[in-house]
């Protein structure tokens, strides 16, 4: 105790600097770990940069960045698909409305089927009886189901813009256009009016597909292929389908060839008329007979057989075989040989003699997806074309 009492201050500082090294040992150990850690990460950073340095193209040396140029060239991408998203401008909504209600989207519908068919009678186009475009099941009704009214609403707007490209290029027929099902009344609807496809969204946008089935020619196949390509609206064609197109008139079921009437000269006559019922003055009514000069009761034919300009009209069933070619009779002096065939007297060459095509058109409708951050805004929706006067 005497030796503590003399050495206080010797002792009190010796335990002052026990406890700083203690406290020294434990940083430095401390610090070690995280040299450690340090030295592990600038190892691999080092690692990385040595693979970086043996790839082709090289991060750049000297006047050459090539990170740089790779920072300029992801600006250029940038801008491209900017330019891009104008020519995929979305299809406005019929009604373009954000909350369509059932009353409006009946009127809308109605309303812009009816213009469908005007346009396509001025364009000589010629549709199914009494055709809905597709949206037969929501024709008659009044109410939808819940959530259906929105999709419905853009696809009536995509139906639009294709039968105005298909009508604008004056094809023949409109056969049929199907869609895929979007609401529960679909289910309700003829087969023929749907696709078993879905709509298909990636990172960009949403594919919503579309069958056309139309009768036209090469010409006006041009102009719908060139009018898809031409659009403003994101429309895809992804596959076309062309066959001749089947003949229109249906076969006589008892395959008994129909009836025909042709017409065979007597000489003196000035014009021939059938004979079938119903013919009178050669089929004419008063009104017309009167017109060329032809009395009342002059019998069957143009002025009755017999009579002036007297013809037979005869009727037969089955093809008629062509007239056979008469023996050509020279005039006096004329240079020929007799018996000789008269030559034809020629006619315009035929150029192209072209059939009807049925043609079926695979489309996807793009609808472009909200920019991410750092990408350009999505372009606005075109407006709405202004109906078409009634004819």
């Amino acid at each position: 105790m005497d030796w503590i009492k003399r050495n206080l201050f010797f002792l009190i500082g010796g335990v002052v600097a026990l406890a700083l090294m203690g406290l020294a040992g434990f940083y430095l150990y401390s610090k070690w770990s995280l040299n450690g850690e340090v030295i592990e990460k600038l190892n691999a950073q080092y690692a990385e940069l040595k693979r970086l340095s043996s790839e082709n193209p090289h991060p750049g040396y000297g006047k050459t960045d090539n990170i740089q140029i790779a920072k300029e060239q992801q600006q250029q991408l940038r801008a491209l698909q900017k330019k891009t998203r104008e020519q995929f401008n979305s299809i406005p909504a019929i009604p373009a409305s954000d909350k369509v209600t059932s009353e409006e989207f009946s009127s809308s519908l109605r309303r812009t089927i009816d213009q469908l068919q005007r346009v396509a009678t001025n364009s000589s186009v010629i549709l199914p009886q009494a055709y809905s475009f597709s949206f037969e099941a929501q024709k008659p009704r009044m109410t939808f189901a819940a959530g259906s009214l929105e999709p419905l609403s853009r696809q009536l707007g995509e139906v639009k813009a294709i039968c105005d490209i298909l009508f604008a290029a004056k094809v023949n027929s409109l056969d049929n256009l199907r869609r895929e099902r979007v609401s529960p009344d679909d289910s309700s609807g003829p087969v023929t009016d749907y696709l078993e496809k879905k709509s298909v969204t990636n990172e960009l946008a949403i594919l919503s597909p579309y069958e056309v089935t139309f009768r036209c020619f090469s010409a006006e196949l041009a102009s719908v292929l060139s009018g898809f390509g031409a659009s403003s609206c994101g429309i895809v064609v992804k596959s076309l389908n062309v066959d001749p197109a089947p003949a229109s008139a249906e076969p006589d079921p008892s395959g008994q060839p129909g009836p025909v009437t042709t017409f065979f000269p007597v000489q003196g006559a000035t014009g021939f008329a059938p004979r079938g019922e119903g013919a009178g003055r050669g089929g004419m009514d008063n009104a017309m007979a009167s017109r060329y000069g032809i009395r009342p009761g002059a019998g069957r034919g143009m002025g009755g057989p017999g009579g002036p300009g007297g013809g037979v009209g005869v009727q037969l069933r089955g093809p008629v075989a062509p007239p056979p070619p008469q023996a050509y009779t020279p005039q006096p002096g004329a240079n020929a040989a007799p018996g000789a065939v008269a030559p034809g007297k020629g006619g315009l060459q035929t150029v192209l003699d072209e059939k009807q095509l049925k043609v079926t058109v695979y489309l996807d409708v793009v609808k472009l997806l909200p920019p991410k951050k750092g990408e350009a805004p999505a372009p606005a929706a075109a407006p709405a074309p202004a109906p078409t006067p009634a004819p």
